[in-house]
């Protein structure tokens, strides 16, 4: 034990994120398990460690009588008077043990005990470091593809992108650098096992949160979020300050910041819209790029109807649907979409 083993607790503390202070006991409680290994009892021995010299002592309590028959607990009076002349019969004596005593398989097992710590503790660092990252986002760079599965490096762990949370229409290969969230963070034999996702909502949340400084000082929210992957994502925002657009602040001069995002999520389209406490306009917002004529809500049955020009219809409506999907999931309303000359026809709506 010496400056170089300490030089050496510092680098695996730096590099590793071990605790030097958690080593250290490790290593006196190895040193406690060889004297038990070797001795036969451990329950009279006090091991200590200088935290700046690495110097170890080894004590064992051992008490002084006239005939020794157990030399692992007693001392005799001549050899504790060798430690201090001031030594007498029934004293306890602290006798210093140096670890070449130790049999070589006591010594291998402390050796292993060591080690097993220092893998645990390598395994909980990692576990510590991307537990604290759940619901969040991560960078990582795409390792390998096992089967349906693909395997991202995230620096001191893998993770698993599950073919669930893939985007059918991304394609990766090895080396490619992407954002991800982070699902799930579970402790197992290797550390953590990480879940993550391309296609959660709170993906589109976290990139707008990491490029708009409105979000990060809470001026702006983002209130909710609908996303088919890899295609549509609508996202409503409202401002905590009258002088602040959050829209605007989440486009970006020159649309840098929606850009931004949308390069992130591989061209997939988003829109942003205003929120609003009232449910028609909200809807109506929602429903954008399409123009609206009317919207009667009913916020009780979270049910609307809308009246739209008969040239905007199938943009209200989107491709396949999209549109509309997007804006109930958006608003959390039914919502039936008429055209002007439709509403007219079924007398639902009295459209001027």
């Amino acid at each position: 034990m010496n400056k170089e083993l300490i030089e050496a607790l510092n680098v695996l503390e730096k590099e590793k994120d071990i605790s030097k202070e958690v080593l250290l006991e490790a290593i006196e409680n190895s040193l406690i398990t060889a004297y038990r290994n070797h001795f036969g009892k451990s329950d009279n021995v006090k091991v200590s460690i200088d935290r700046e010299t690495g110097d170890y002592t080894i004590l064992a309590e051992k008490e002084v009588v006239e005939t020794v028959e157990d030399p692992v607990v007693q001392i005799s009076l001549d050899d504790a008077r060798e430690i201090s002349k001031k030594h007498k019969l029934g004293d306890i004596v602290n006798v210093e043990i140096k670890s070449k005593e130790f049999g070589r398989i006591a010594t291998q097992n402390a050796k292993n005990i060591i080690t097993q710590k220092i893998r645990e503790e390598e395994r909980r660092a990692v576990y510590d470091k991307y537990c604290g990252k759940e619901k969040d986002i991560v960078t990582g760079i795409v390792q390998r593809v096992n089967g349906r599965n693909i395997t991202i490096n995230l620096g001191k762990a893998d993770a698993v992108l599950n073919e669930t949370e893939q985007v059918k229409t991304e394609k990766f290969k090895p080396n490619d650098r992407i954002k991800l969230y982070v699902l799930e963070v579970k402790e197992n034999t290797k550390g953590a096992r990480i879940i993550v996702s391309r296609t959660h909502p709170e993906l589109v949340k976290r990139l707008f949160e990491s490029e708009v400084a409105e979000i990060q000082d809470g001026v702006v929210e983002i209130v909710n979020i609908a996303r088919e992957p890899g295609s549509r994502s609508k996202i409503s925002v409202r401002s905590k300050h009258r002088k602040v657009d959050p829209v605007g602040a989440c486009v970006g001069v020159n649309g840098t910041r929606v850009s931004a995002v949308v390069e992130e999520l591989r061209g997939e389209k988003i829109d942003i819209i205003n929120w609003s406490e009232n449910p028609a306009i909200l809807i109506e917002n929602a429903l954008s790029p399409a123009k609206v004529i009317s919207v009667i809500a009913d916020d009780d049955e979270k049910t609307a109807k809308v009246v739209v020009p008969d040239y905007q219809l199938s943009l209200a409506i989107g491709k396949e649907g999209q549109n509309a999907r997007l804006a109930a999931r958006l608003t959390g309303f039914k919502i039936d979409i008429k055209s002007e000359t439709q509403a007219k026809q079924a007398g639902e709506f009295d459209v001027i």
